[in-house]
């Protein structure tokens, strides 16, 4: 058969086209040949089989290039997405590495973790206490008496008047 004979030559082009990545060209020519067989690529006597069989590796390695280009491209916009998400939802995202704000940290971490998530959404993210309270779905006044039992017990907890 024709391609059994081109087979050498078509994988040194499959290797020129794939800028002499052995696996990808082999991923490349394996391709082509499931197109020939298939009859996706289909040899239409215009040209000679070697020209056309070319013609078809170099499309099938434009096309494997335009795909690999994508899915690299998607995997770092989707980790630079999980690392913003990671930002915001690890404590050094929001209150930095100093000794002061360890110490932050470790006030904030013995509030109830309602007044936790009031206080962070009232200073974090720029909410209302009435905006929070609507986010959490407790009322007003439960969202008011978290805001300020946090605040104070924070401050507390800041001054050294209760040992963390």
């Amino acid at each position: 058969m024709e391609l059994e004979r081109l087979h050498s030559m078509s994988f040194a082009w499959a290797l020129y086209c794939c800028r002499q990545r052995r696996e990808e060209a082999q991923d490349v020519l394996h391709d082509v040949y499931l197109k020939v067989l298939d009859g996706h690529a289909r040899f239409a006597g215009q040209a000679s089989v070697k020209t056309w069989l070319f013609a078809v590796i170099r499309r099938t390695a434009s096309a494997h290039h335009r795909r690999q280009w994508l899915r690299a491209s998607l995997l770092e916009r989707w980790l630079q997405r999980e690392a913003i998400v990671e930002d915001f939802s690890c404590p050094e995202g929001e209150y930095g590495t100093s000794k002061g704000n360890d110490r932050l940290r470790a006030s904030l971490a013995r509030l109830s973790r309602r007044q936790q998530e009031v206080l962070h959404l009232v200073f974090y993210q720029d909410l209302t206490i009435d905006e929070a309270a609507t986010l959490l779905s407790i009322s007003l006044g439960s969202a008011r008496t978290h805001f300020e039992r946090g605040k104070a017990r924070l401050r507390e907890y800041l001054r050294g008047e209760t040992a963390p």
